[in-house]
């Protein structure tokens, strides 16, 4: 193993960490705006299951697709170490202004922005097939498809009918259990077994003569579920982006043919290391996430996670690096806009799209200049 191939390992378990902090608002902003949580308990919570993703999430398709950016044989190990350092620059400033931007998409930015200054742009892969274009996609989708599931969970969840939204709830999870194609058998009981929590909890307290303070009891109890559950998607989510990133720079290195052969040391190092990021919190961001988007009550907190983890779930179900930050914003707009549109802050939202739509190429162009940096000094 060469001295570049080492301190690319080591700088990017470093930006792993950093995607820790920098995304721990995404897992813990509604729980701790909601204060169902304090700050020290939320941050502990999402690590915890952030870490317990590495046991789920064996399949690697995200950091496969991550692997694929760049076609093999189109970079070299100076090219991942510019896409890394370039990741870890925006991810920084990022976080040091409170703006939510993607750690995902920064650093494939990256890894592709380095890759077309080594090679132009036939060096990337703009597969729908595991490659970058299935990224952009996901840029577009992610929040999109957490808006529209979070506004369906809220309609259903403030439905006043008991029946009819037990009838609702259970026809959905039934055919999502028979008509999806689960890759992994945890999914299809995570499935089921989140479909009888929320039927027990709502027939439990429907026949216990509900009232607000118990009804807000039980969405606070069951907002630890939902926030177990995306904390769990964001980690198996983000942590195989940079599996994928060290499995390319392994490749370049013919230490490995491709990302299925990876060791195992590599997953349990990136799982780690986004805990221990997640564990050292990121504030500022949870500001924005918790407060400023639309205002959030334990019960609209469960609705914005529970689509979240469903999105990030279904994302890495199909090998597509769905953004944690992108979902969770969505997904709390679309909780949000069940109240009335004028919930959402809206000005607030597009400045935070603005920062989605640059950070890959921003990120790109910061890999690009750091590469040619490098280049020059190698000559």
């Amino acid at each position: 193993m060469s001295t570049l191939l080492i301190v690319i390992i080591v700088l990017a378990v470093i930006f792993d960490f950093i995607n820790g902090f920098h995304d721990a608002a995404n897992s813990i902003a509604t729980v701790v705006s909601t204060k169902v949580l304090t700050p020290f308990q939320a941050v502990i919570w999402a690590a915890f299951f952030n870490f317990v993703a590495y046991f789920i999430f064996r399949d690697h398709e995200v950091a496969n697709t991550v692997a694929k950016t760049v076609n093999a044989g189109s970079y070299d190990l100076v090219v991942v170490l510019a896409g890394v350092i370039a990741a870890i620059c925006w991810n920084l400033l990022t976080w040091w202004y409170g703006i939510p931007s993607s750690s995902s998409h920064t650093l494939i930015g990256g890894f592709a922005g380095a890759a077309i200054a080594h090679s132009g742009f036939s060096s990337i892969n703009w597969s729908l097939n595991g490659g970058i274009s299935l990224t952009l996609l996901f840029i577009l989708l992610a929040p999109l498809v957490g808006m529209v599931i979070s506004m369906f969970i809220t309609i259903v969840t403030i439905q006043r009918n008991f029946w009819l939204k037990i009838s609702i709830i259970i026809v959905t999870v039934t055919s999502c259990l028979v008509f999806i194609h689960f890759k992994k058998p945890f999914e299809f009981w995570a499935t089921l077994v989140l479909g009888v929590v929320f039927v027990t909890s709502y027939t439990i307290n429907h026949f216990r003569a509900e009232s607000a303070f118990r009804t807000m009891n039980m969405y606070k109890r069951l907002q630890l579920v939902s926030s177990a559950s995306f904390s769990m998607g964001h980690g198996g989510s983000d942590a195989q982006k940079v599996i994928g990133i060290i499995g390319a720079a392994m490749v370049a290195q013919h230490l490995i043919p491709d990302i299925t052969h990876i060791p195992n040391w590599v997953p349990f190092m990136c799982y780690t290391s986004i805990g221990l990021g997640t564990m050292s919190g990121g504030w500022k961001i949870v500001k924005t996430m918790g407060t400023k988007i639309t205002k959030v009550t334990p019960l609209e907190g469960v609705c914005a996670e529970t689509a979240g983890a469903i999105t990030l779930f279904t994302a890495a179900n199909i090998g597509a690096p769905a953004s944690s930050t992108h979902t969770i914003a969505g997904s709390i707009i679309g909780v949000g806009a069940t109240k009335r549109l004028s919930a959402v802050r809206w000005g607030i939202t597009i400045n935070l799209i603005w920062a989605w739509i640059l950070t890959i190429p921003v990120s790109g162009l910061l890999a690009a200049g750091i590469y040619w940096f490098f280049h020059l000094f190698s000559v």
